[in-house]
C-alpha cells in the first residue's frame, strides 16, 4: 500500500524514540481536504492504533493509515529529505494528477477537497 524509504523510516524511528512512543504506536500518515490543489497531506505520531486503521511496519517503523486516507495514498513512497531547500517528510503520491509547488497538497484526477491558498 505505502511504501517508505530507509531514510525516512531511520529519522521516523528517531522521533519516535525522542517523543517516548512505544511500540504500540508508529507515524500517522492521513489525507485532509484543503492545500492549495485539494487535498493536503500530513503526518501525526500516534500513540495507539485505531480499530480500523492500516498498519504498515517498515524497518521496524509503523505506519498507520485511516481508511479513508488509505484510497488516496494507495502505492505511495514516503522519503525523507534533507538538503539546502527544506527538511522533513516528503510524499511521492502516484495518485496525484497536480500537486503544489510546496509540495504538500494534491489533487486527483476524480478531483475532491477544497483547494485553499497556499501559505
Amino acid at each position: 500500500m505505502i511504501n517508505m524509504t530507509e531514510r525516512a523510516a531511520s529519522k521516523a524511528k528517531e522521533i519516535l524514540e525522542q517523543k517516548g512512543i512505544g511500540p504500540q504506536g508508529g507515524l500517522r500518515v492521513f489525507v485532509v481536504g484543503g492545500g492549495c490543489s485539494g487535498y493536503q497531506y500530513g503526518m501525526a505520531l500516534a500513540r495507539e492504533v485505531e480499530e480500523d486503521d492500516f498498519v504498515i511496519e517498515k524497518d521496524g517503523i509503523r505506519l498507520v493509515v485511516d481508511p479513508e486516507s488509505a484510497a488516496l495514498l494507495e502505492g505511495a513512497e514516503i522519503d525523507y529529505v534533507d538538503d539546502l531547500m527544506k527538511a522533513g517528510f516528503t510524499i511521492y503520491n502516484p495518485n496525484a494528477v497536480r500537486t503544489c509547488a510546496c509540495g504538500h497538497s494534491f489533487a486527483t484526477a476524480e478531483g475532491g477537497g477544497a483547494p485553499r491558498p497556499c501559505h
